[in-house]
């Protein structure tokens, strides 16, 4: 067994390494806080301008020179803010400000960082920055970066810039950038990492720790060091407490785990995701069909993955995409609206035609106008309940077709309670804002058999919609809210007049 001593001097680059990175932890405000500061910069170079301009006192000369001096004061600010910021920081910064203010701050941004923060903005913003830079920039900003991370940005570099970049690396890395470009854009396979650490089972555990002490820095995110064979074959995996907490002189096959979960480059990355979530992972092989490891899935990486599968649902159920500028063009952020716009303007029409349809109904018993609204705002918001259940649920892969009936029965059982006393609720409410009509009693049946109806007629369509869509090859949560906007109103609308047709 080896002495205490021994531990701690092993430990004591784990320890240090540690201790740096709490003493450079960032906090979550940073970005939000520098950004702030960067605007404030911005505004006072803007109103510098203006009294420059405005004071008449000098030549066109003068002007130029102080504006010049001024502005180079607020760059060397800007760049001061920049200097301690993580890329993510500066992608966030870049995404939340104007493209004319976006391109001064982004000049300012450390050659070493370019490439870091083109993978972390999203795809409109990476446009105009890339459009800024020239050719020699974006060679320079892609040698910083991993293969990995190249594989990501190679659709929206300039083919010639891709050539050059490509020219630049070893045999092995041009050939990992080929295979991470091979692989869909959402499975694993596009995720993953090639930077690995692996060793043999019939290793010793003091053989493994000389090993790693002679990287001068392992991989982010290592917390397991893979195990393989000669053939490079998957064994198992070691993790890194392990080596420092087991004697020394045991194998790696003594203490390697062999039960450790193994993605395909294949997988869809959002399966991984859960899985990582389902199983508290940091990092994950990913291995071919014949067993091979050929790289690791890092939760940073499941991150993103969820962040943006989050984002593309959200924007998804209103028709937007997730990708936007916020501060894109006018017209090209009008263009982008009109499709789910057009759907829209075409629903409304349906619904004022369902209403037209009882005229008659209405005119006879003006109250209708006023309580046909809420016969139909409740069935959509019961709908948007359903719905919101049942769209999570599918892209959690919760949802099969063994259990599609069991939670069909589920819901109606819940419209129906709810339709059952929300109905009478409003049936009595109804009643008593016209107690002193004749038709008071009429108008409170009414409306509790028709929000009964259209709550269980929501909670179908909300059931329903994201279930076709997933079965025709869409996205379940692609406009789906404003399909269940159009048929709730009309369904709702045709529901109350009916049914006041029939009683009046």
């Amino acid at each position: 067994m080896p002495e205490a001593r021994d531990i701690e001097q092993k430990a004591a680059p784990v320890a240090a390494a540690t201790a740096q990175t709490v003493a450079s932890a960032r906090e979550p405000e940073l970005a939000s806080r520098a950004l702030a500061r960067i605007q404030q910069c911005l505004e006072k170079a803007e109103d510098q301008r203006h009294k420059i301009t405005a004071s008449g006192a000098l030549t066109k000369e003068q002007e130029k020179q102080l504006r010049d001096s001024f502005h180079i004061q607020i760059k060397a600010e800007i760049a001061k803010i920049l200097a301690p910021l993580h890329p993510a920081d500066i992608a966030y910064i870049l995404e939340a400000l104007p493209t004319d203010e976006r391109l001064i701050v982004w000049d300012l941004v450390r050659n070493n960082q370019d490439g870091d923060v083109l993978v972390e903005v999203n795809d409109s913003v990476r446009e105009t920055l890339i459009d800024a830079m020239d050719r020699e920039e974006l060679v320079d900003a892609m040698e910083t970066l991993d293969t990995d991370e190249i594989a990501d940005l190679v659709e929206d570099l300039p083919p010639d810039v891709v050539a050059e970049v490509q020219e630049g690396l070893t045999t092995q890395e041009r050939a990992q950038l080929r295979a991470a470009m091979s692989y869909p854009e959402e499975s694993v396979g596009a995720r993953m990492d090639f930077e690995i650490v692996s060793v043999r089972e019939d290793s010793s555990l003091e053989a493994v720790f000389r090993y790693l002490r002679g990287f001068e820095e392992l991989p982010e995110l290592t917390d397991m060091i893979f195990v393989v064979d000669r053939n490079q074959k998957l064994k198992g995996a070691l993790p890194v407490s392990k080596i420092l907490i087991s004697d020394p002189e045991r194998s790696v096959r003594e203490v390697m785990k062999g039960d450790v979960l193994t993605l395909n480059p294949l997988d869809d990355a959002t399966d991984a995701a859960q899985a990582f979530e389902r199983y508290d992972l940091v990092s994950a092989p990913v291995v071919d069909e014949t067993g091979r490891l050929v790289g690791r899935l890092t939760v940073d990486e499941v991150m993103d993955v969820i962040r943006e599968s989050s984002d593309e649902d959200a924007y998804a159920a209103v028709g937007l995409s997730d990708e936007q500028d916020l501060f894109a063009g006018v017209w090209e952020t009008a263009k982008s609206r009109w499709i789910w716009l057009g759907v829209n303007l075409c629903t409304a029409f349906v619904a004022s035609r369902v209403i037209t349809c009882f005229e008659g109904t209405i005119s006879r018993v003006v109250a209708l106008a006023a309580l046909l609204p809420i016969a139909a705002n409740i069935a959509g918001n019961t709908g948007n309940q359903t719905l919101t259940l049942l769209v999570r649920s599918l892209a959690m892969g919760q949802v099969t077709s063994s259990n599609t009936f069991d939670l069909f029965k589920k819901e109606l059982g819940v419209a129906i309670i709810n339709g059952i006393i929300w109905g009478a609720i409003a049936g009595c409410g109804a009643w008593l804002l016209y107690f002193d009509s004749s038709l008071g009693m009429k108008l409170g049946m009414v409306m509790f058999l028709a929000m009964m109806l259209n709550i269980i007629v929501g909670a179908l369509v909300g059931l329903l919609v994201p279930l076709i869509l997933e079965k025709t090859g869409r996205d379940p949560a692609m406009g789906s809210s404003v399909l269940l906007t159009f048929i709730t109103d009309s369904g709702g609308f045709l529901i109350f007049l009916g049914l006041a047709g029939l009683f009046f």
